[in-house]
């Protein structure tokens, strides 16, 4: 189920990083299945980079159906220097975020380092509607995919 796990995260859009008792924010993951870890790009003062500072034991959630994936990744945060991981997973889209692009003073990178990830791997829409359909038909539970917890 590792080996599922990474494959998966490659294709997530984003999920939601726990930051602080309150607060969850939107982020993009840039996984490194090679570094066991989840890399995130974020601007100096933010709660992420902030929580990153104080190398916060957090959470990050992913609900992504085109990736058929779902879960609940449990790791330390850390705020990290660098600049070779930053550009290779620097891209356009990370740059919308900035007024001077990667050379913006205010850019920072942070790694979230999974211990214990709770995940749900399905086989996608129509494989999904079938089981609920034959479940229907049957009174039986449907087969909804692959479901444990890893530890990294």
């Amino acid at each position: 189920m590792t080996e599922q796990f990474w494959t998966r995260m490659d294709k997530v859009r984003a999920g939601m990083l726990h930051t602080t008792d309150d607060r969850i924010v939107p982020m993009t993951a840039y996984p490194d299945p090679d570094e066991g870890a989840l890399w995130f790009i974020t601007a100096e003062g933010t709660d992420a980079h902030q929580a990153a500072k104080s190398n916060h034991t957090t959470t990050f959630i992913v609900s992504d159906a085109s990736a058929k994936i779902y879960a609940r990744v449990h790791g330390q945060l850390s705020a990290v220097t660098n600049p070779e991981k930053l550009d290779e997973i620097w891209s356009p889209i990370a740059g919308a975020w900035f007024k001077d692009g990667r050379e913006d003073s205010s850019v920072r990178l942070l790694r979230l380092i999974p211990t214990k990830a709770e995940v749900w791997l399905t086989d996608g829409g129509a494989g999904f509607l079938y089981e609920i359909a034959k479940a229907k038909l049957s009174d039986a539970t449907p087969d909804a995919g692959d479901h444990g917890v890893i530890t990294f």
